[in-house]
Order: structure tokens, then sequence, then C-alpha cells
């Protein structure tokens, strides 16, 4: 048997890969059709314009939609846990779920509105996606803790444990330069005032958005050891 075929590990896998080339295609696009700066564009800049912000949108959704499996999959794992061990809250538990599925409507809605065309909305839909993904991620973390031996080893909670502070510590100068970002253009320009700010902007919205890509990375070990399964009753 394939690895992939183990358990549930081809959801997040596919998650992982879906997501990873829905940023870096929508770049290698926007970047030959010069929309772009070749360093350090925003994430959105590079799914702004057409044709890549059709397939920006596209993508980023189908991810969404992954990420939403990929969330109540491991709810339903950790409650599983919980319910045979009795090792993490149930409340615990849900309040991730709803962080989780909190950060792919964000992500929904990053990708239906185009930041140069409802940038508000935008805007909302990506402070959601980043501050409910990040939550998300720590207490996953903490979840991990608190389920070894049980649900994972310790060796992949301290892993799960660097990327949460990778993306925590990324997330603050992501939100907090782009406040000092006046340049609503695409283009940005070392002679630009707020360029410094631009740069490290953007740098750090990469990294948090990767981190969350490595997190879920760490999840197909432990999705090869359930599946889940719909079962059918008659309403009485």
């Amino acid at each position: 048997m394939f690895w992939f075929m183990q358990g549930l590990c081809a959801l997040p896998a596919f998650l992982v890969v879906w997501s990873s080339c829905t940023f870096i295609i929508s770049y290698l696009i926007a970047l030959f059709r010069q929309d772009v700066d070749v360093l350090f564009p925003y994430i959105s800049d590079t799914g702004a314009n057409p044709p890549e912000s059709c397939i920006f949108g596209l993508m980023a959704f189908i991810s969404a939609c992954a990420g939403i499996g990929t969330i109540y999959a491991r709810y339903k794992f950790v409650d599983k846990l919980s319910e045979d061990n009795g090792v993490v809250k149930p409340s615990l538990n849900q309040a991730a779920l709803g962080l989780g599925m909190i950060s792919c409507l964000g992500m929904c809605i990053v990708a239906t509105f185009q930041e140069t065309t409802v940038t508000i909305v935008h805007d909302i839909g990506a402070m959601l996606f980043f501050v409910s993904g990040v939550s998300y991620i720590i207490l996953q973390t903490v979840i991990s803790y608190k389920a070894s031996p049980f649900g994972s080893s310790m060796s992949v909670f301290w892993a799960r444990a660097f990327i949460a502070l990778v993306a925590t510590l990324a997330f603050f100068p992501t939100v907090i330069c782009a406040f000092f970002v006046q340049q609503t253009e695409l283009h940005h320009h070392k002679e630009d005032q707020d360029y410094p700010y631009h740069v490290a902007s953007a740098v750090c919205e990469w990294i948090v958005a990767f981190s969350f890509v490595c997190f879920f990375l760490t999840y197909i070990h432990d999705f090869k050891m359930f599946t889940l399964q719909v079962r059918t009753e008659y309403a009485d």
C-alpha cells in the first residue's frame, strides 16, 4: 500500500501541495505578465489582475475547502482520542475547530474579493484568515502536547511549536508594517518612503502563509492512523 493510501493522510497531503501551488502559480503568472515586482510582492498582489486573479481565486477556494475537510478530520481524531483517553478537553478541541473554520472562511473571502476592487472586504478576509489561522495552530500545538503520546510524538509537538512560534512572530510585522504602507499600486520602488515597511510586511506575510502549509504537513503522519466513515440512518 502506498503511503498516501494509509488512513486519511491524502487529505493533508493534497492541502499542502495544492496550497503551495496556489501561491506559487499565481505569483509566476503575475511575474510573467509583469503585474508585480520580482521581489517582495504581497500574496494578494499576485492575484489582483486577470487572468491570475481567476486562477488564484479558484485555487484558493479549493484550498479552503480542503482546509475545512482537514480541520474537521483533525477535530474528529482528537475527539476520538479524548473519548478513549480523556487527554484533551472537548471545549479546547471545539475552539480549535471554530477558529479553523473561520480561517477558511477568511480565505474564501480573500479568494472572492480582490484587493484592487473591494479592498475593505478583502482586508477583512485577510485578517480573519491570518488571526484565526495563527490562533488555530497555537491551539493545535497545545492539543498535540496534551495528546502526546496517544495522538503524536513529542518530536511532532516540538516541530509544531516551532512553526507556531515562527507564524506568531511573523504575524505582527505583517499587520503593523502594513498600516504604514500608503501606496496602493502593485509595483513598489526603493525610492518610496514606505518601501521598507512594504518589504517587511510582504516578507512576513509569505512566512506566515507557508507556516500554515508546513503545519498541515505535520498532520500527514497522524492522519495515517484513522479513517472517517459516514453512517446513514432512517429518521424516526
